[in-house]
């Protein structure tokens, strides 16, 4: 593909048998090819997401005294606020020129995960600005049902019943990140990122961009592309989760930030992630004549092999 395809969620949204496996074709085709797709009429209100981005502005001007009062570095599961330059996404690069805050699903002290310590299970750290708590986990609601709608589609292209996924996502560690990335220079010297070259770890992410540009995926022949943004949509992209479920079928592609905009950007990225221990294995009708590609593996072993070198600094400091 030579570009992200954008993909109209109405007919998958209508339910109609021929609607859902329209979309769930469109969305197959490009999962097998580029590993992303943008998606449109998608059910989330703009004011959702406005609220979400004035919240994470808000917080990111902060002073750094104030934001570190929630540091990741305290919590086990990566959970408050990432300062500039800590997370590594290539760890043979600078650290990335951006800063995050990280939630999950809100749970009370007595949640029986949090009590049993089921890894990456954990309480949220909130900051003292008013409306951003609100406003992250309205998002999250949101977005948790957009994706589990999207996963329905992807059992009806791969020739699963429409709730195969439903199961692994019960008890899901999904995640929501905003983030704001500093401007770069505008000719991107190869070395600092936004966001170094990586793939994600879960089945799908749903990314929120403002107008700064800089998103960019890898085509198969290797060139780099740029996403570029389209008011009112997500982008899409597959997860290794997804991958290693599918065989490869799907394609969980190599994506990188580099912000040429000269001005700061802002984003949000929902990670649609299987319960901890949801066992990611070869789907049936997966294998091929050659096989399973992957052994299987808990998701939660799976999270931790690829969030302690990205976070290692966090790790060694914490």
């Amino acid at each position: 593909m030579q570009r992200v395809p954008l993909i109209d969620l109405g007919p998958l949204r209508a339910g109609s048998a021929g609607g859902v496996a329209a979309v769930a074709r469109e969305i197959g085709v490009a999962a097998r090819d580029i590993g992303f797709f943008a998606v449109a009429n998608h059910g989330v209100e703009d004011d959702v997401v406005e609220r979400l981005f004035a919240a994470a502005q808000t917080f990111f001007a902060l002073p750094v005294a104030v934001k570190d009062e929630t540091p990741i570095e305290r919590s086990p599961h990566y959970l408050g606020y990432a300062r500039m330059a800590l997370e590594k996404l290539d760890p043979q690069r600078p650290g990335d020129a951006k800063e995050s805050f990280n939630i999950g699903r809100e749970r009370a002290a007595d949640d029986p995960q949090v009590l049993a310590g089921t890894p990456f299970v954990g309480l949220n750290q909130w900051p003292r600005l008013d409306g951003f708590r609100s406003a992250l986990l309205t998002y999250f609601d949101a977005l948790a049902t957009l994706g589990a709608l999207l996963h329905r589609a992807v059992a009806v292209d791969l020739g699963l019943e429409p709730n195969f996924f439903e199961a692994s996502y019960d008890r899901s560690l999904s995640a929501l990140r905003v983030l704001h990335y500093p401007p770069h220079p505008h000719a991107f010297d190869g070395r600092l990122y936004g966001a170094g070259p990586h793939t994600d770890y879960g089945g799908l992410t749903l990314l929120a961009q403002d107008d700064a540009g800089g998103l960019e995926v890898r085509r198969r022949d290797g060139e780099w592309i740029a996403v570029e943004p389209v008011a009112g949509t997500f982008v899409c992209n597959i997860g290794d989760a997804m991958m290693h479920w599918t065989n490869d079928i799907y394609s969980s592609n190599a994506h990188r930030v580099v912000n040429r905009s000269g001005r700061e950007r802002y984003s949000a990225a929902f990670f649609c992630e299987p319960n901890p221990d949801a066992v990611i294995a070869c789907i049936p009708g997966c294998a091929g004549a050659a096989g399973a590609k992957y052994p299987p593996v808990a998701f939660a072993d799976y999270l931790r092999s690829r969030l302690e070198p990205t976070y290692a600094a966090a790790n060694k400091n914490g």
